[in-house]
Order: C-alpha cells, then structure tokens, then sequence
C-alpha cells in the first residue's frame, strides 16, 4: 500500500498522521512518499519520520519526492493521499493577507478560512489542487485525498465539485467539540459515553444535540451555566459561548477562528468588543512565527535527543485508512458535498460538514435534515463567500472575487463597496505570480 503525503514539509503534522499509521497495523507496512517543494523542509521530516519509523519496529519505508517535477512519481499508485500544503507560505503570503486589510481598516483573527485572507488563501491554493487533480486523474485514480488544508469548505469542495478524485475534507475540530465545551463548564462528569450529533459546515459546524450515557439532554444545564463563564474576563471561548445565548448551540471551532466569520464582534466602531469578548486580533500571523522559531529548536532537539514514541493522535487520517482497508468500520465528522441535500436547508452545492460513516465502500455520509434555521442561516453566510470564491477560481473572473469579499459577512459590515473593490485590487496585485490572471 502507498501514502503519499503532499506538502511533507509540514513536519510536525506528518509526523502525527504518519506517525498514527505506524501505530496501525494495517498500515504500518506501506510505502510513505513524501511531497514537497522544499528540500530542505522535505529533508528534515525524512530524518524525522525514518528516525519515528525506526522507533516504532522499523515498519514501512520513507521515500521523498522534490518538485513539481517529480510530483506524478511521488502520487503514482497511491491508495491514500493526505494533503496538508501552504501555498505562499507565511512570507510572503499570509503577511499580504493581513497587511493589505489592515490598510483599509480590516482586522483579522486567523484568515485562513473565511473572510478576506480566506478568500485569498483560497484563490492561491485551488490552482495547485486543480494540479494534483490532473495528476491523480493519470497515475492514482482510484485514490481518496484526503484533505487537511485551509479553507476548507472552498478547496474540499472545489475537489468534490470540479475534479474526479474522491475526496473528504477533514478538520480537527469536531472530535474535540463536546469535550472542550463540557471542561470549559465544569462538567467532567458528563463526558463518558455521552452522545453527541454534530453538522453544519467546517469551522461552524453546530452541536445539535449533547447527552449523557443516559439519555439527558445536558443543553439545558450548560445554557444554565454560561452566564457565569461570560462573566469571567480572562475566558478566552467568549464568542462560542455567545453564540448559545443567540443561536441556541455551540459550534465546533475556536472563538478566535469563529470571531472572524460574522459581522458582530469585531468592528472598528465598537473597539471596546474585542476587550469584552477576549478577540485576539492578527493571531495567526502570531501563531506562524512562533511555529518557525519552535519547530527549529524542536528540530535541533529531535536530531540530538531523538524521536520518542509515538501515541496515537485523534486525527481521521489513519483511522479512515484502517476502516477501507480493513472493513472494520469507523465513525468521522467529515466534509462532503451536500448531495441529495444531506442537510435539508442548505444548497447542494454546498461542502458540508456531517457525520460519516466509513467501511471498504468508502466515506459514507449520513443524511441528518434540516438544521434549526438560525443556525442554517449563520451557515448560509459563510457558504455565500464560499461558492463565490470556487467560481471565481473556476471562471477566472475578478468580479466574482469582489462579490465574494462583499458578501463576506465581516468585510461588508465594515467596508463599503468601493472600498472593498481596491482592497481586492491591492491583494491581487501584491501576490503577484501566487495568483493566476483574471478577467473583469
């Protein structure tokens, strides 16, 4: 069996999904090609992984694949591919997707997702899945890709819309949901065998329903205890909160991340929100650069200490992998298309984020209905931007880019049209040959 994992560079996640197919024994014995076009990002998770590899009994082989060039022999054969890449980087692009904003008076949180540097990240990024599409198509067809890169919903979707590769898009989010919300309330208690149901979209995928092993609706008691949560000031998960008092349901991602997809928290007008709701604005960017300067000094240890054992992450990698190849099956939250509308009350075009079922037949999904309508609404904000920034990358229209960026839901709350059109114009024009051209 063959995994190839394309953009290897990313060290500390291939190790943890790698990692995870080492600890499996039905995988442990496959080839693990290793994608990137870095060599010297691709070359330290070789010496990474094979020094995991030899920690773990010496399963398996580790093989490295450089360049575009090199990108169908890296792919050829392939059962699996895990896509995990950054297109830009964080110099110079995820600079440009902050910076430009900010001339205009556009804050962000994280912009990897929504908004305008998801609208962004996304553009840059299809055309290289378009790539590996192509390529899959000739050397691996059968293959599922599975994808770990941001934005989710644009590019997953893209891929299930626009290409012939299976695909499920997969987060991190989900399986962490109910779990951080109970803890955040004190209710450790309620965690074993509590039931859970999930859906909605990635990033903003909503808790529905929450159990305890007998049955109990737990809504209840935590809406009780909120209050006194939202009272705290230094509480970081504020806007997820909030969004139970307003929406009724806790969602499945970060209050930083979910700050950024809707027009009430940060506003240039209402400075004193970000303070109330504890908003760390230009955290990504933050992130990033402590990422650089950990891993260097991570990497200097792992070389001098070596590679200790590795445990088992909650990633679906591996576990979707266990489940086709051996037919014992297994349980994700996963991004699908919403064919024969999955959830009723959104669009089928729509990448959306429901319960899964996964066996040798592949990743079934589960149909769950029509979500509550407030809740559908919140998504159909995001699911706007969404299918409009697929077809402008689709089309090659930039007219399709500026009415994405308006119907953002933050970016339009805070900008007028005009305004918005030349801060598109700007962010083109800066990532220069990141972008492809487009028409008016």
């Amino acid at each position: 069996m063959k995994i190839t994992f394309m953009g290897a560079g990313s060290t500390v996640f291939a190790r943890n999904v790698i990692g995870d197919c080492l600890c499996t024994e039905a995988l442990r014995d496959s080839v693990f090609a290793l994608y990137d076009i870095d060599g010297e990002r691709l070359k330290e998770s070789e010496t990474i992984l094979n020094a995991m590899r030899n920690a773990l009994g010496g399963y398996g082989k580790i093989e490295c694949y450089l360049g575009v060039e090199q990108r169908k022999d890296a792919l050829r054969n392939a059962n699996f591919v895990v896509d995990a890449i950054q297109v830009g980087l964080y110099d110079p692009c995820t600079i440009i997707d902050f910076e430009v904003p900010k001339k205009y008076g556009l804050r962000q949180t994280i912009g990897d997702t929504l908004g305008i540097g998801g609208i962004m990240r996304a553009l840059r990024t299809i055309p290289v899945l378009r790539d590996f599409a192509r390529d899959m198509e000739e050397v691996c067809p059968d293959a599922l890709f599975l994808n770990y890169t941001n934005p989710m919903a644009m590019l997953s979707g893209y891929m299930q819309r626009y290409t012939g590769i299976k695909t499920v898009g997969l987060c991190h989010s989900v399986q962490v949901c109910s779990e951080t919300l109970l803890r955040e309330l004190g209710m450790e208690d309620r965690l074993p065998g509590r039931k859970e149901l999930i859906a909605g979209i990635n990033h903003m995928g909503w808790l529905l329903k929450i159990q305890d092993k007998d049955g109990n609706d737990l809504y209840p008691e935590i809406k009780r205890r909120v209050p006194e949560k939202m009272a705290d000031p230094d509480f970081k998960d504020k806007v997820r909160l909030d969004y139970i008092n307003h929406f009724g349901y806790y969602c499945t991602e970060s209050s930083e991340h979910n700050a950024e997809y809707n027009m009430f928290y940060i506003k240039k007008n209402y400075p004193e929100l970000i303070e109330r709701y504890n908003i760390p604005l230009d955290e990504y960017p933050r992130r990033c650069v402590n990422q650089i300067e950990g891993w260097k000094k991570e990497y200097a240890e792992l070389v001098e200490q070596g590679v200790k054992e590795h445990t088992r992450s909650r990633e679906y990698a591996s576990r979707i992998m266990e489940a086709i190849v051996t037919g014992v099956p297994d349980e994700i939250g996963g991004n699908v298309l919403n064919t024969g509308h999955l959830i009723s009350n959104l669009p089928e075009e729509a990448c959306v984020e429901v319960p899964c079922l996964v066996n040798t037949r592949g990743i079934l999904p589960c149909n769950v209905g029509p979500l509550p309508v407030q809740c559908a609404a919140m998504n159909m904000t995001n699911i706007n931007v969404q299918l409009l920034t697929i077809e402008a990358a689709v089309t090659g229209r930039r007219s399709h880019i500026y009415q994405a960026a308006m119907l953002d839901p933050h970016t339009g709350s805070e900008l007028d049209i005009d305004t918005i059109k030349k801060m598109v114009d700007d962010l083109i024009d800066a990532h220069g040959d990141y972008l492809p051209k487009y028409t008016d």
